[in-house]
């Protein structure tokens, strides 16, 4: 007898709706060109929006770290896991972030289940917003608050929840991503930090696509809309714009305290390792000494979405470098990706249940790295699959 049957039955039912996928190899590191299943590839599918996995100054400043403190930490931070190059990147962050306290996690998803439920209790309620991020979803459902997803970006629904709500919960905690990776659109902070501070409400903004990306010399999105101070949680990721690994949340310095006493993966999970956070203190230093990456992120994310419209695409309502091209059929969306891997371009395809049925998109990320000939390319690639396919 297989027991293990009804996962075949799962995979072979992948097979069929044209959604299974194997993984595909980078046999390099991460950059604007990759050796994709030992292809020459333009990787328009990564996170590393400014260009740093690679560089050679973070790069070396991992390797210092190693050679200081060794490859790992050896235990969780409230036993000797807590090294002094840590505290640094902490008060490095915190100056970066422009706000009282920074507390480093393992990664930003780790950064969302260990901070929701640490902040929040019974008799608390929870309002996130329908389209934020599965790490999201997962902190509040490790949570004893209750929880009610108001529409997305909707401020009248969610002020209609908090004027029904709001009297009958001690605290109330409202979630949003400040970009929203599978569209690319931000999140109306200010009518947010507006409502929270009507109804006395605590706020808490995931802004894993920001940071790096928006604001000046890319501190995020609350730097964005200039509200420093009035947002309560701001959850940031280094694996990201950064180009290395990890999450942290900045606050008030209150908030740190009750994490490192609190905050599931802080207490039960091996701190950062020594190269990552050489690597990231060497990338924030980098961020704050110029605007260069930023600005060269953002001039050619302008100049892809320009040439992807001309070509008569769908590429939806993005406000960041974020680039989605709507397809919707979700055997049709992966038939896309792998026209494009074809023609030597990297694309990866979004299906259910990352997004809504008949929401499948390919998810273009631009990156500082890019050059004006890697874009070129790149677009040819989309008119010649996109046609291939019958989408344009």
């Amino acid at each position: 007898m297989n027991n293990l049957a009804f996962l075949e039955e799962k995979v072979n039912q992948l097979k069929k709706d044209g959604v299974y996928r194997k993984l595909p190899i980078n046999y390099g590191p991460c950059s604007n060109v990759i050796l994709l299943n030992n292809q020459k590839t333009v990787n328009l599918s990564s996170n590393n929006y400014l260009g740093l996995a690679n560089h050679p100054r973070v790069k070396q400043a991992a390797i210092e770290a190693v050679e200081k403190y060794g490859a790992g930490t050896g235990s969780v931070r409230t036993i000797v896991g807590n090294q002094d190059i840590l505290e640094n990147l902490e008060q490095l962050l915190a100056e970066f972030k422009q706000e009282e306290a920074v507390t480093c996690f393992q990664s930003g998803l780790n950064c969302n289940i260990g901070t929701i439920q640490a902040i929040t209790d019974k008799g608390d309620l929870i309002l996130s917003d329908e389209l934020n991020h599965a790490s999201i979803i997962d902190g509040t459902k490790l949570s004893k608050a209750d929880r009610a997803v108001y529409r997305h970006n909707d401020m009248v629904h969610l002020e209609q929840l908090l004027k029904e709500k709001r009297n009958l919960y001690q605290q109330v905690l409202i979630i949003t991503d400040g970009v929203f990776s599978m569209d690319g659109d931000l999140a109306k902070l200010p009518e947010m930090v507006a409502l929270a501070k009507k109804y006395n409400a605590l706020t808490y903004v995931d802004d894993a696509h920001g940071s790096g990306v928006l604001g000046k010399s890319g501190r995020g999105t609350v730097d964005h809309f200039q509200l420093h101070g009035q947002v309560d949680f701001i959850i940031g990721t280094l694996s990201k714009a950064i180009g290395v690994i990890g999450g942290y949340v900045a606050s008030k310095k209150i908030v740190k305290e009750w994490l490192l006493h609190r905050a599931r993966p802080l207490l039960f999970s091996t701190a950062l390792p020594p190269a990552a956070i050489g690597a990231t203190i060497e990338a924030v230093k980098m961020l704050m000494e110029s605007e260069e990456y930023t600005t060269k992120l953002w001039q050619n994310a302008a100049y892809f979405k320009a040439g992807l419209q001309a070509l008569g695409f769908d590429i939806g309502h993005s406000q960041t470098p974020i680039t989605p091209i709507m397809i919707g059929n979700e055997s049709k969306t992966m038939e896309f990706s792998k026209e494009l891997l074809k023609e030597g371009v990297f694309v990866s395809g979004i299906v259910f249940p990352t997004v809504p049925l008949g929401k499948g998109r390919c998810r273009a990320m631009i990156s500082a790295s890019h050059t004006k000939e890697d874009i070129d390319f790149a677009l040819q690639a989309f008119a010649k699959a996109g046609k291939a396919i019958h989408i344009i």
